[in-house]
């Protein structure tokens, strides 16, 4: 199975419960608190999986990340941004250096 099609398919479950009743939705809930809350629950999940990164737990390294990148799909969703947006900016950039593509966006944003 491609990871890519894992996301999709949880983002598609992220747009579609968007709908649902945040009393009986956590993605609902989540949605409905807004982009500040969602964003500050990316942060935590993002804190958490470094701490688990720094303790070596390899379990604990995979729960986290799969939290933050369930949380992160809720954010693209929150702010309207697709998932295919993100994939198409990493398929872009593929092949690249990190620091030429960190030099192009500097000189993007100072042109």
């Amino acid at each position: 199975m491609a990871t890519n099609d894992t996301l999709e398919r949880l983002y598609a479950l992220v747009l579609e419960r968007r709908k649902a009743d945040p009393s009986t939705s956590y993605i609902a809930k989540r949605l409905q608190q807004g982009t500040a809350k969602i964003a500050q629950k990316v942060g935590e999940e993002a804190v958490e999986t470094v701490i688990a990164a720094m303790s070596g737990d390899k379990k604990d390294i995979i729960n986290e990340s799969a939290d933050l990148l369930f949380h992160w799909l809720m954010l693209l969703a929150d702010t309207g941004v697709k998932l295919e947006q993100v994939m198409a900016e990493l398929e872009k950039r593929e092949g690249t250096s990190g620091l030429d593509e960190k030099s192009n966006r500097k000189l993007k944003k100072e042109g």
